[in-house]
């Protein structure tokens, strides 16, 4: 039984050291390939190629990054005199209601100025009228005292001798008395019609005045038109071209995303093809271990087997 031992240990030993030069062969020449490798042109020009690839998109990725800082100063930019626009344009449109409220106000006044000229006029007329009437029965009064006092004087030559008590002074003293107020009268029409005149006089003044400041808010009102239409041309080029930089942008960062992933990608796969490797390597120094303990504890159970054998014969 303890020959039978033997030999079975014998042969298991003999496996597992054949199996130690193996695993030893494979790795002196896994190590010799690693050196190769590490030596080589082609691994150095890999590398290279690789860091310098990486370099490259870090790169364009720095130069993206300043783009879209650029872009993004530029829209805000864009953003801002677009804001300075609206503001433009809505004190523009204050402005335009203003000058339609002043219109408005102005055209009131104009239809009242009108509507006094009228009025002016048609008191006017009617002041001729009076005074024409006034005239006349001044002319017809004068007419009639001129009669009576013809008439009078005609019945007084009748007489030879006339009464103490008629004085003819009373006549002349009622006529220049008549005249006097006739006089004042027709002074009192005058102020009254100069002052009417002067009064429209003050309305055409005025509505010349009204006329021109209408014409004055017509002509800003048309220029206010012309520059809110040039307004909203330009905003809406910086709008098409905000929208173009941000499509631009966007495409562009989406482009540089996917190149992103993309080394994310292959920086996964090189992450793992290393710790791949370094489990293998792991896992051969563990099994180089093992067997160099198994080795060591059958070379100590041959040598105390030997030394029990020797035993005896001593």
């Amino acid at each position: 039984e303890e020959s039978l031992q033997m030999w079975d240990l014998n042969k298991r030993l003999e496996a597992y050291l054949a199996r130690v030069k193996f695993l030893e062969e494979e790795n002196e020449v896994l190590r010799a390939e690693i050196q190769s490798a590490k030596s080589s042109p082609a691994g150095d020009s890999w590398r290279a190629k690789y860091e310098e690839e990486l370099r490259a998109l870090r790169d364009a990725l720095d130069l993206a990054f300043r783009e879209k800082c650029t872009a993004e100063l530029a829209r805000d930019n864009l953003y801002e005199e677009v804001e300075q626009v609206k503001s433009r344009c809505q004190k523009e449109q204050a402005a335009r209601e203003e000058a339609k409220k002043q219109l408005s106000l102005s055209r009131k006044e104009l239809e009242e100025e009108r509507r006094a000229q009228i009025w002016l006029k048609e008191r006017a007329v009617q002041l001729e009228k009076e005074v024409e009437a006034l005239l006349e029965v001044h002319e017809e009064e004068k007419a009639g005292l001129d009669q009576e006092i013809a008439s009078f004087s005609q019945s007084l030559e009748s007489f030879r001798c006339a009464p103490v008590a008629f004085q003819p002074v009373e006549v002349e003293d009622y006529s220049k008395r008549l005249s006097e107020i006739w006089k004042g009268a027709v002074e009192t029409y005058k102020t009254e019609v100069s002052q009417l005149e002067g009064s429209l006089c003050q309305a055409k003044e005025n509505l010349w005045k009204a006329v021109e400041d209408n014409q004055q808010s017509q002509l800003q009102l048309q220029h206010l038109e012309k520059d809110l239409a040039g307004l909203k041309v330009r905003k809406e080029m910086l709008e098409e071209n905000l929208a173009r930089q941000w499509q631009e942008q966007r495409g562009e960062a989406e482009k540089f995303q996917l190149a992103m992933e993309a080394l994310e990608q292959e920086k996964q796969s090189l992450r793992v093809q290393i710790a791949q490797v370094l489990e293998d390597r792991q896992q051969l120094m563990h099994l180089k271990m093992s067997l160099s303990l198994e080795v060591a504890t059958y070379r100590t159970l041959l040598e105390a087997e030997s030394t029990r054998l020797q035993m005896p014969a001593g």
